[in-house]
C-alpha cells in the first residue's frame, strides 16, 4: 500500500483560505453597514419626511452604497493572489457580477434621485439641475464620463450581449471599467457631505481608495511587469495534438520560482503576431516541471487560432498564475476528473501534478471524434494507476452529458456504476457550459458534497 502524502488532506492552507473568505465578506457588509450608519447619523432617517429632502437623502444612501461597491468591484478585479487562491475564479466572477450590476444600479438611482432632490422635487425642473450640477459641481463632468464607461462595461456583460460577442473584445471593453470608477467617484470626494464632515469618515473613504488604486498599481501593473522581466518567457515548440489543436510549449527562467501548480491557468500575450495586445486565457496541460509551461488550445477565437503560426522564440507575457483548480481545493485521498473537448487539458496536468496512490484516482474523459492526449493519460495509467474512462462519440441526447455506451442506463445510474463511491471523491470537472451543468446536476443528483466540487470558467 502506498501512503498519500499528508499535504492532499485538509490543512492549513484550507482554514487560511476560510478565513479570507470570512474576512473579506465581513470586511464588505461592515464597510455597508458604517456607511449607513454615518448617514443616519447625520439625520438621513429624519430627511426622509419630506419630498424634496426624501429624495436627497436617498440619493446620499445610495451614492454610499454604490461607492463601497464600486471599490470592492475595484478589488475583485485586481487579482490579488489571496482571494484568488481562496474564492477561486467562478465564485470570484459570481461576486463580481453580483456586486458589479448591484453597484450599477445603486448608482444609477443616486444619480436619478439626488438630482430630482436638488431640484425641489419637481420633475420638470430636474433636467436643468443636471446639467447645473455637471457644469457647475467640481468633478461632476468626470463622473459624467465615468458613468458612460460604467455602462459601456454593463451593458456588455449582460449575457445576451456577452454571447455575441468575441472574448478578446469584450476583455477589452471590460478593461474601462477601471477607467469607470477612476472617474465616476473623485467627485464625491470633493463634493460629498458624506466624506467631509468627520475625521473618521475622511480617513475611511481615502484609505479604501488607496487600498483600491493600490491593488491594481501592484497586482494589474506590477508583479506582471516584474514576473514577467524575470523569466523571459519564449516559445521552444508548437505541437499540433489534433485537428484544429496545437499544444504551445513555453521556456524561460527561474520557472521553478513561479509559484504554479497543476490545473492553474494563465493569461497569454504572444508578442510577433496580430492582436497580441489582448490577452487569452488558457489552463496549463502538463503539470509544471520547473523547466518549462504548456498550453493546449482549440482554435476556436481569433487569439487561439493564430496559434498554430506562432514560431519557435517568440516572446511570451503572461499574468499569473490563477485558479483553485488545484490541489488546494483539494479535501480528501480519492479524486475524479471529468472532462469534455479540450476542457480536458487542466485535468490531464491534474492527472500529473497530484498526489494519489493506484486506484484512488479516475480521469473520466468525453469527446466526439479526437481523444487528446490518450498516449499520455496510458502512460499515467501504467506508471501512477490512473483509471481511465472514455465516453467516445455524440451525446446520445441534448439531455445528458454521455455518450450512447451506458445503453438503458441513465446518466446517474451509469455514473454510480461506473465510480460507486462517487459522492465520497473531489470532483474535478472542465468541459462547454452547457455539458458542465448536466455533469452538475447528476453530480448533485449522487450526493456530492457542494465543497467537494471543483471547477472554474474563464469568466473574466
Amino acid at each position: 500500500m502506498i501512503d498519500v502524502p499528508a499535504a492532499v488532506l485538509p490543512g492549513r492552507r484550507a482554514r487560511t483560505d476560510s478565513t479570507v473568505r470570512t474576512g473579506a465578506l465581513v470586511a464588505l457588509w461592515l464597510s455597508l453597514l458604517l456607511v449607513t450608519y454615518w448617514w443616519v447619523a447625520g439625520g438621513g432617517v429624519q430627511e426622509l419626511g419630506g419630498w424634496a429632502t426624501g429624495l436627497t437623502s436617498v440619493g446620499r444612501l445610495t451614492g454610499l452604497l454604490a461607492a463601497v461597491l464600486l471599490l470592492a468591484q475595484v478589488v475583485l478585479m485586481a487579482r490579488v493572489p489571496v482571494l484568488e487562491a481562496a474564492f477561486g475564479q467562478d465564485r470570484l466572477a459570481q461576486l463580481h457580477r453580483l456586486t458589479g450590476f448591484t453597484s450599477f444600479n445603486l448608482m444609477i438611482a443616486h444619480l436619478v434621485t439626488i438630482t430630482w432632490g436638488y431640484a425641489a422635487g419637481e420633475l420638470t425642473k430636474t433636467p436643468a439641475t443636471l446639467w447645473d450640477l455637471t457644469v457647475d459641481y467640481p468633478g461632476m463632468l468626470l463622473a459624467v464620463g465615468g458613468t458612460a464607461f460604467l455602462c459601456l462595461s454593463v451593458l456588455t456583460s449582460i449575457k445576451a450581449a456577452r454571447r455575441r460577442m468575441r472574448y478578446e473584445s469584450w476583455h477589452l471593453l471590460h478593461l474601462y471599467a477601471y477607467l469607470g470608477v477612476g472617474l465616476a467617484l473623485p467627485h464625491q470626494l470633493w463634493t460629498g457631505q458624506e466624506f467631509l464632515s468627520s475625521t473618521g469618515r475622511t480617513v475611511f473613504w481615502w484609505t479604501a481608495w488607496s487600498v483600491a488604486a493600490a491593488t491594481i498599481l501592484v497586482y494589474r501593473i506590477g508583479v506582471p511587469v516584474a514576473r514577467n522581466v524575470r523569466h523571459r518567457l519564449r516559445v521552444t515548440n508548437v505541437v499540433r495534438e489534433a485537428d484544429g489543436v496545437v499544444s504551445v510549449y513555453v521556456g524561460g527562467r527561474h520557472l521553478d520560482r513561479l509559484r504554479t501548480e497543476a490545473g492553474q491557468f494563465f493569461s497569454w500575450r504572444f508578442l510577433g503576431r496580430p492582436g497580441w495586445t489582448r490577452a487569452n486565457p488558457y489552463s496549463l496541460s502538463a503539470a509544471p516541471d520547473g523547466r518549462s509551461l504548456r498550453i493546449t488550445v482549440q482554435e476556436a477565437g481569433d487569439g487561439s487560432a493564430a496559434l498554430s503560426a506562432v514560431r519557435p522564440g517568440a516572446r511570451v507575457l503572461v499574468e499569473g498564475p490563477f485558479g483553485r483548480l488545484s490541489d488546494r481545493a483539494r479535501t480528501g485521498r480519492k479524486i475524479a476528473l471529468i472532462g469534455a473537448g479540450v476542457g480536458i487539458t487542466p485535468l490531464r496536468a491534474l492527472a500529473e501534478g497530484l498526489d494519489y496512490a493506484p486506484g484512488d484516482a479516475v480521469l473520466v474523459q468525453r469527446f466526439t471524434d479526437q481523444q487528446l492526449f490518450r498516449n499520455e493519460l496510458q502512460t499515467l495509467h501504467h506508471q501512477r494507476g490512473l483509471s481511465l474512462l472514455t465516453l467516445p462519440g455524440h451525446r446520445r441526447s441534448s439531455g445528458s452529458w454521455l455518450g450512447a455506451g451506458p445503453g438503458e442506463l441513465d446518466d446517474l445510474q451509469a455514473l454510480r456504476y461506473w465510480i460507486p463511491d462517487i459522492a465520497e471523491r473531489d470532483v474535478y470537472l472542465c468541459g462547454p457550459d452547457a455539458w458542465t451543468q448536466l455533469v452538475q446536476c447528476t453530480l448533485t443528483a449522487a450526493g456530492l458534497p457542494a465543497e467537494r466540487l471543483h471547477l472554474e470558467t474563464f469568466k473574466w
